[in-house]
C-alpha cells in the first residue's frame, strides 16, 4: 500500500516511517524543504515538499495514497506560542483531514495522553475518563482542538482512529525531542526532580499501535498506547544509572517549584522566548499522568516491553549517533 506520513523526521514519524518500508509498503512523506535531511538518508521514500499548514501542498501529498498517519504537531509545553502551535497543530489537522477523505484514505491521527483526563496512582486513567485535571497549556489545548476537528469529519464520514501516546523514548530521535529529558539528567546531575509521574513508553511500541490502529482499529475509535507509569523520581534513577551518572536526590518542594516556574514565565517576559523551564511545564510535571492501554492491548494486541530495555536502547542510540 502507499502510505503518507505527515512529521516523518520527528521521533514517531521516523520510526513509523522505517516500519512501514520494513513491512514492504510504499512511503510517501510531507515534509518541509528547511526539514533536517538526516532522519529521511538513505530510506526509499517518495517526498513531497510542502507544509501542513497549506492545504495544496497536503491534497498533492495525499493523492493516491490509502492510509494517512498524522504525526506532525508543534509541541510546546507553555502558556506562549498559542497561534502558531493552533496553525500547525489545529489547522494543519484541518488540511490533512480534508484530503484524506477526498482521497479516501484511512486516517491515524496521533495525539498524546496529554488530552485525556487525570487519573491517579492507584487508578490510572483510560480513553473514557473525564477530560478535566491537564493543565489548560499551549500543547494541550490544541491537540484537543485537533482531535474535535478529526471527530468532526468522522461524523461526516471520514475512516479515521486516533491513538494517544505517552512519554516516548527510543532509537530515531533525530532533534531530539523527548530524548532530551534523557540526555539531560544521564550527563548532568540533576538533584531535584519533579513531583509527578509519567507514563514512559518505548516509541517502537507506539509505532507498532499505530500500524496495528490502521489495520484493525475500530473506525472513530481512540486508543491509549501507554507504558509503565512511574514517579519522574524513579525514571530519572534509572536515566542516571544507564548513563553511568548521579541520579536525583530527592523531589522538589513547593517553593522550588514556584520559584522554577515564576523565575521561566519572567524570562520569557522578559525575552519574548519562554524557556522549557516555566509555571505550566512544572504544574504538568507536579501531576500524576498515568495511563493504562488495556484496550489497545486487548483490540489491537499493542505490548509494553521493560522500561529498562526501553532506556538502555534509546541511550545506545544517542551514543552510536554523536549526541553522548
Amino acid at each position: 500500500m502507499t502510505v503518507l506520513v505527515t512529521g516523518a523526521t520527528g521521533l514517531v514519524g521516523n520510526n513509523v516511517v522505517r516500519q512501514l518500508l520494513n513491512e514492504g509498503h510504499s512511503v510517501r512523506v510531507l515534509i518541509r524543504s528547511a526539514c533536517d535531511p538526516r532522519p529521511l538518508a538513505g530510506l526509499s521514500v517518495e517526498v513531497v515538499q510542502g507544509d501542513v499548514r497549506d492545504s495544496n501542498a497536503v491534497r498533492d501529498a495525499c493523492r493516491g495514497a490509502e492510509a494517512v498517519i498524522h504525526a506532525a504537531a508543534m509541541i510546546h509545553l507553555g502558556w506562549r506560542q498559542l497561534e502558531p502551535a493552533r496553525e500547525i497543530n489545529v489547522g494543519g489537522t484541518r488540511n490533512v483531514v480534508a484530503a484524506a477523505h477526498e482521497a479516501g484514505a484511512r486516517l491515524v491521527h496521533v495525539s498524546s495522553v496529554d488530552t485525556l483526563g487525570l487519573g491517579t496512582p492507584e487508578t490510572p486513567a483510560d480513553e473514557d475518563t473525564p477530560p478535566i485535571g491537564q493543565v489548560p497549556c499551549t500543547y494541550v489545548v490544541t491537540k484537543r482542538e485537533a482531535e474535535a476537528v478529526v471527530r468532526e469529519a468522522i461524523g461526516r464520514g471520514l475512516d479515521a482512529v486516533i491513538v494517544h501516546p505517552g512519554f516516548m523514548l527510543g532509537p530515531w530521535d533525530w532533534k531530539p525531542s523527548s530524548g532530551r529529558m534523557l540526555l539531560t539528567v544521564a550527563r548532568k546531575f540533576t538533584p531535584l526532580a519533579p513531583t509527578g509521574g509519567y507514563s514512559l513508553c518505548d516509541v517502537r511500541d507506539v509505532t507498532d499501535g499505530i500500524l496495528a490502529a490502521w489495520r484493525r482499529g475500530t473506525c472513530g475509535r481512540n486508543f491509549i498506547l501507554g507504558g509503565h507509569n512511574m514517579r519522574y523520581a524513579d525514571a530519572w534513577r534509572l536515566f542516571a544509572e544507564v548513563g553511568q551518572g548521579a541520579g536525583p536526590w530527592f523531589c522538589a518542594g513547593p517553593l522550588m517549584r514556584v520559584l522554577g516556574g515564576r523565575g521561566g514565565d519572567l524570562i520569557a517576559k522578559i525575552t519574548g522566548r519562554e524557556p522549557d523551564v516555566n509555571s505550566a511545564a512544572v504544574a504538568m510535571s507536579s501531576q500524576y499522568h498515568y495511563y493504562h492501554s488495556d484496550r489497545a492491548e486487548r483490540e489491537l494486541g499493542y505490548h509494553i516491553r521493560p522500561a529498562r530495555e526501553t532506556v538502555v536502547d534509546a541511550w545506545q542510540w544517542f551514543r552510536e549517533h554523536g549526541y553522548v
